[in-house]
């Protein structure tokens, strides 16, 4: 006990000085910062109280320590994890998905109603304001929509659209193209801006306004972001307890587990599958996994030789070790998966998949026509379990003469060459809350730019989405979601590696922690233990 009781005092200590040096830098809500150059704050002390133990001792901040920086701050612009963690502080949606049964809800919609199979109408909640002081009315909804569609990569949430008519200021309706049966998923993705700010052109990468339970401060580059509560927040029901949050980018695995056991962090986003014994056996710290949506997967370009031949994207999946990658990079928290679909939803299959088989790899290749002597290609990676992962197939591979090279890269730079086509494979992975929205991401050709990493542009894959999307029967959609996941089987547009076991390390005195199928964490609802 009283190696505990110091190992907690150090991380109070360490949690002081850390709070004297950033949380002076936060700003009221809906007041305009003072100009400051980026990297400097004006510090002020952190309020303490006698006791020195964390479930007595008031605290207001969370530090939550993430392995990467989101490439940008805007929330249509981008198809990044990191990314969608900052919009879950800062927006809200018509709907929102429950993190643990994956089922819509209303969020800033106050209730609903479909008066036709193609027309669906919101009411909204009123008195709702905007982090600048505005408030939001149906004309936000339908300018935050069309300003969505002008980007490629909202399409797997913004197709089903094809009009939305302001009713009156707190009545919305939207008109889809044909009948649609997830239209309140894609909505929970549509973040509800300004009209005002959009109209100005705004930059929302680096002025996020929003709705929701916190407001944006600071980003210094390299090093953190912060962000303030929203003293106005409109849910009398989630009212946050943080005052603020802090995201500290560490991008090295156990850098992140040293953060959290000395009191650095308070929250590791993705943690060490090394480490997570050692966490686990920390008395000052919980470690909670779930199973979880994410299908991880080696992206092949099937616009670049030699990957549009199918026979050699066959050969190369049938090459890897599958079990060997998740021992090796995972430690042995996932679940080797050879399917191309997330077992985690009804209508996926493993028919026609392309199993670990070394002999029927060079059967493929063989096949193929292509010779290997003259084969060598790059593999991008963007942090160290990617680059383990890489390795392992890169081991594999040579086992039937197959070179791959390994480049690692920095996030940004990592998600602009993979969604633009300009790579040839890349150790990649992606995560939804539903089927469609994983498939219609994925492998639709109107994800092409974004997150249709294999570039397909198939018209039986199309089908197959577009035909989903209008059956409201759930047994007929996943019959069709069989299909397709026995159609992208054979198509062979990944190499399937593992389906992602969730892990979250946070401090023991935290209260509130959900942890989502799909990764997520609603941090309205975390607070200290009094």
């Amino acid at each position: 006990m009283q190696k505990k009781m110091q190992g907690k005092m150090r991380k109070l200590a360490a949690l002081a000085l850390a709070g004297m040096a950033i949380l002076g830098i936060f700003a009221a809500c809906a007041k305009e910062p003072e100009p400051q150059q980026e990297g400097t704050a004006e510090s002020r002390p952190m309020e303490e109280e006698n006791s020195g133990t964390a479930s007595v001792q008031k605290r207001d901040t969370l530090t939550v320590a993430t392995e990467s920086e989101p490439p940008t701050l805007h929330p249509f612009d981008q198809k990044a994890v990191t990314t969608g963690y900052m919009t879950a502080l800062v927006y809200n949606r018509l709907t929102r998905i429950d993190p643990e049964t994956l089922e819509p809800q209303l969020d800033l919609a106050a209730a609903y109603e479909t008066v036709s199979e193609t027309e669906w109408v919101f009411t909204l909640r009123q008195g709702v304001k905007f982090h600048d002081g505005s408030e939001l009315d149906a004309q936000d909804v339908k300018a935050s929509m069309e300003y969505a569609q002008t980007f490629p990569t909202t399409r797997d949430y913004t197709a089903f659209c094809k009009d939305v008519q302001v009713v009156d200021d707190y009545t919305v309706k939207f008109v889809t193209d044909g009948p649609y049966a997830m239209t309140l998923e894609d909505l929970a993705s549509l973040c509800v801006l300004p009209s005002e700010q959009i109209e100005a052109d705004n930059d929302f990468n680096e002025n996020p306004v929003g709705t929701g339970p916190y407001c944006f401060v600071e980003w210094v580059r390299g090093d953190r972001l912060e962000f303030e509560k929203n003293e106005n927040y409109f849910n009398q029901d989630r009212q946050p307890s943080m005052q603020h949050i802090v995201w500290r980018v560490i991008p090295e695995g156990s850098s992140r587990t040293i953060a959290l056991q000395a009191g650095e962090a308070d929250f590791i986003m993705e943690v060490e599958a090394a480490d997570i014994n050692r966490l686990a056996e920390d008395e000052t710290i919980q470690v909670q996994k779930n199973d979880g949506t994410r299908l991880n997967f080696l992206a092949m370009n099937s616009e670049v030789a030699p990957f549009d031949n199918k026979l050699f994207r066959k050969a190369v999946s049938a090459a890897v070790d599958r079990e060997a990658v998740v021992t090796v990079a995972c430690d042995g928290e996932a679940a080797a998966a050879v399917g191309h679909t997330s077992p985690a939803f009804g209508g996926s299959s493993d028919g026609n998949a392309v199993k670990h088989d070394l002999e029927k790899a060079k059967e493929y290749l063989a096949q193929s026509g292509i010779n290997p002597d003259g084969v060598s290609f790059t593999c991008l990676v963007s942090n160290d379990t990617a680059r383990r992962t890489a390795e392992v197939i890169q081991a594999n591979l040579a086992e039937i003469g197959v070179k791959m090279n390994i480049e690692s890269m920095d996030y940004a730079t990592y998600l602009n060459a993979i969604m633009s086509g300009n790579y040839t494979t890349a150790i990649a992975g992606y995560t939804s809350s539903n089927m469609y929205s994983f498939v219609s991401g994925l492998y639709h050709s109107s994800s092409l730019n974004a997150a249709n990493l294999a570039r397909i542009q198939d018209p039986m894959a199309d089908f197959l989405i577009d035909t989903a999307k209008t059956q409201l029967d759930p047994a007929e959609r996943n019959q069709t979601f069989v299909k397709l996941s026995e159609y992208l089987n054979d198509w062979t547009a990944f190499a399937p590696l593992y389906q992602t076991t969730v892990v979250k390390a946070y401090d023991k005195d935290l209260q509130g922690v959900i942890v989502g199928k799909n990764g997520t964490v609603p941090f309205d609802l975390v607070s200290w233990a009094e």
